[in-house]
């Protein structure tokens, strides 16, 4: 027989407590995100027990099928990632659970997006590479070692998960009696992550098969503005500007001084009380150019969008972007297009492409000389990082340098955030310089995707895409603007305007329906009680599309 060297034996009775101390830090860091959310979602009492016990019961029971506890930390890494994940989106918002609208922003963000959100949430990096490195790196060293658990330590810790795991179970039927608001998969983490990641997918899976589905679909769309009349429309879809930091909605700093011009020569519309019905790119954007609403949003996967209105009624269309594609409805609503770009992927190499690089295009498409042009610009506007959306000859606020997302630099956020505010407004004016330059009758609709949070209020909320979304991310602008000879030809769309811009509406329901009726379109489709162009505009209920796309009443 040979016998172990004290100092062997002490060695392996060390490795042996670190591997015990594997197995009980990676269920402990796996369970960061429940303890935050009981604290945070403002749950009933057996919800916040519900959501502590089911999930430590089964981590327990999964931790203990196998005698090498590094190996069961890799297999949990996906939950590892949504557990990293939650809290990086706590970090920002203070709330909420890891949601549909979020899962998929993972997908459709390109590499540079990521990056910038990254560099700017640094504290949060920090806080997750903390947690969740060292139970990695243990893990490893466990797999290529030698050393196993003890067979009477894992029979212990079953018998102690399935006893917490029964425990769970009795409090989510208490929680079910308890509390009718409460849903499994709605309230317990991770298992509302795992129902969200299916509902990504499938909705990812809808929106690649997209073309094929609508593919035969038809607006039997016709012109009704004389033929031989040179037109030209175009939808500005701006990114992340909220109403509230513009000067044309009262806003204390100068923020407009391009478009306050227009509104004092009569050309610019502002409607006063208008709004989103939904605070992501990849649902908002869609609504806007298709007849898809948070009360019908199923209209997106049947039907085409208002480029393919217009080209049936025989304009030339084109869609410009500052956006990088990303295989989404976006991406195949713009495709529909006679001329579609995305200026972007052209020009990788540059960290910064300014949506003024949209207006010579613009220009060049005006100079072939077409009678009808209908253009949708999908510009980049207010997108975080902040500071980089324009020329620093441009940062009339200042200091704008402190881009990190914290509290602390709220000043410094606001400041460059109102500079993109400053810089969207030169571009709509200069728009609007190209189109009365144009000799055509012509008119522009501009409005925003969604708003933004800046730790406004004394909150901790930044940025977008809550799924408790704030009136910061819902209110944005949504103008007019019309040449002398539109106006001139067309008094009436321009007296319904002007009538309906003190009334509520809602960018979802009224820019598909408006922008049809400016244009002069007649489809199957106009529903004229939408248009803010049309004397018989009835204001609609304030919606928004919940990230399981429930359309719910915001008050």
């Amino acid at each position: 027989m040979v016998l172990a060297s004290p100092d062997t034996a002490d060695s392996y009775s060390i490795s042996m407590r670190r591997f015990n101390i594997l197995y009980f830090l990676t269920i402990a860091t796996l369970m960061v995100p429940n303890v935050v959310l009981d604290i945070t979602e403002g749950m009933s009492i057996w919800a916040c027990i519900a959501n502590i016990l089911l999930p430590l019961g089964i981590y327990t029971l999964l931790m203990s099928i196998s005698r090498k506890p590094g190996k069961m930390t890799w297999w949990l890494f996906p939950y590892i990632f949504f557990s990293a994940f939650q809290i990086v989106l706590l970090y920002l918002y203070g709330e909420g659970v890891l949601a549909v609208d979020m899962l998929l922003n993972v997908v459709t963000t390109n590499v540079s997006e990521a990056t910038e959100l990254l560099d700017g949430i640094l504290p949060a990096v920090l806080i997750v590479c903390i947690l969740y490195l060292p139970p990695l790196g243990m893990a490893v060293a466990n797999i290529r070692g030698k050393h196993v658990l003890k067979y009477n330590f894992l029979h212990k810790m079953r018998r102690i998960g399935g006893g917490i795991t029964i425990a769970g179970l009795m409090s989510v039927a208490t929680a079910c009696l308890a509390d009718t608001s409460f849903r499994l998969l709605n309230n317990v983490f991770p298992l509302n992550v795992t129902y969200n990641l299916y509902l990504a997918v499938e909705r990812s899976w809808i929106s690649a098969h997209y073309q094929e589905r609508v593919a035969d679909y038809r607006f039997d769309a016709v012109a009704t503005h004389p033929k031989d009349s040179a037109e030209v429309y175009v939808m500005v879809i701006g990114e992340t500007a909220r109403s509230d930091n513009f000067a044309l909605y009262g806003y204390k700093r100068d923020t407009n001084p391009m478009l306050t011009r227009l509104v004092n020569d009569s050309s610019l519309i502002v409607f006063k009380k208008a709004r989103t019905e939904s605070n992501t790119t990849h649902k908002s954007v869609p609504m806007l150019l298709t007849e898809a609403t948070a009360s019908d949003y199923s209209v997106l996967y049947r039907e085409k969008g208002i480029i393919a209105a217009f080209k049936e009624a025989g304009f030339h269309t084109s869609f410009i972007s500052n956006q990088l594609p990303n295989h989404s409805f976006i991406d195949f609503l713009g495709m529909e297009a006679d001329n579609y770009m995305f200026i972007k992927e052209a020009e990788r190499a540059k960290d910064n492409v300014s949506d003024m690089e949209l207006l010579p295009i613009v220009e060049s498409i005006l100079k072939k000389g077409r009678k009808k042009e209908f253009i949708v610009l999908h510009t980049y506007g207010s997108h975080f990082k902040y500071n980089e959306r324009y020329p620093r000859e441009m940062a009339h606020f200042q200091p704008d340098d402190k881009s990190e997302a914290k509290y602390e630099n709220k000043q410094s956020l606001v400041n460059a955030y109102d500079n993109t505010i400053r810089f969207t407004d030169r571009f709509l004016y200069e728009l609007s310089s190209i189109l009365s330059s144009s000799a055509c009758q012509s008119a522009w609709l501009y409005t925003s995707d969604h708003g933004e949070n800046i730790y406004d209020d004394n909150r901790k909320k930044f940025l977008h895409a809550s799924p408790n979304p704030s009136e910061y991310e819902l209110r944005v602008p949504l103008l007019a603007w019309t040449s002398t000879s539109y106006r001139s030809a067309y008094p009436v769309i321009i007296s319904a305007l002007r009538s309906n811009s003190f009334k509520p509406a809602s960018n979802s329901i009224s820019m598909f329906h408006t922008m049809l009726e400016v244009g002069g379109i007649r489809t199957k489709n106009l529903d004229l009680t939408k248009s803010l162009a049309d004397r018989d505009y009835k204001v609609q209920p304030h919606l928004y599309l919940t990230d399981h796309n429930e359309a719910v009443e915001m008050r």
